[in-house]
């Protein structure tokens, strides 16, 4: 009989822990999905702009795309040297809402270096943006 008692009280402790070891797990696998953001896929958007900006985006790109003075490879993108003059600050502060807006799953900055340094533009993401930015921007790159 006293057998039957250790057995049955350690069947309910391991039972007992292994039922919590599952529920803590199930609540943490909830909100790690609830602080997680779905992602984008990998594509231009081009109905999140009006024809208007379409338009602006292009001709801004083409300005800019002139103006690339150097370009840095990163892990996961590039970041593009400028002349730092107000209209290439100007142009980029435009253009790159406009990017955002379309293509959503790029991390994107714009740097000044002090005492009248460089300009960068940087454009980095998730795990394929790089290879995604590589073929978006290439006259860019290819300069």
């Amino acid at each position: 009989m006293k057998i039957f008692l250790v057995v049955a009280i350690t069947v309910t402790i391991l039972g007992g822990y292994a039922f919590s070891h599952i529920v803590s797990e199930r609540q943490a696998a909830a909100q790690r999905s609830a602080t997680t953001k779905p992602e984008t896929p990998f594509f231009c958007d081009r109905t999140a702009l009006t024809p208007e900006q379409r338009k602006r985006q292009q001709e801004l790109g083409k300005t800019l795309g002139s103006s690339v003075l150097g370009i840095q490879e990163l892990p996961d993108g590039f970041e593009f040297e400028f002349p730092s003059d107000p209209s290439n600050y100007q142009a980029l502060t435009e253009f790159t809402p406009l990017e955002r807006a379309c293509c959503p799953f790029f991390d994107v900055s714009i740097r000044l270096e002090r005492e009248g340094g460089k300009l960068w533009w940087r454009l980095t993401g998730r795990e394929g943006v790089k290879q995604f930015i590589h073929a978006e921007f290439s006259s860019w790159i290819k300069r």
